[in-house]
């Protein structure tokens, strides 16, 4: 994987207008805006489990790949983001 900023839930790339909101409304740079607004996660029983087929999906509808390529892809990554490693 490049060496982009990532979500640390989702592994999306962070860029400006996808960064999520710190409960003050300011930018937080860990978290997409997907994952996270005003201050906390937007799913609270997200699994990473759901993670994973919710990237699979859309790394398949979004960016073409196989479901193999974004399996492997996703499990290899998905579980050492930093939402998920406690």
């Amino acid at each position: 994987m490049d060496n982009k900023l990532r979500c640390q839930s989702c592994a999306m790339p962070l860029g400006g207008g996808f960064y999520g909101t710190n409960l003050d409304g300011t930018e937080n740079h860990t978290y997409c805006k997907f994952c996270y607004r005003n201050g906390d996660f937007t799913e609270q029983n997200m699994t990473v489990g759901k993670m994973i087929e919710l990237s699979v999906e859309n790394m398949i509808e979004e960016l073409g790949f196989t479901e193999e390529k974004a399996r492997d892809l996703a499990n290899e990554v998905i579980p050492n983001l930093e939402r998920w490693k406690a």
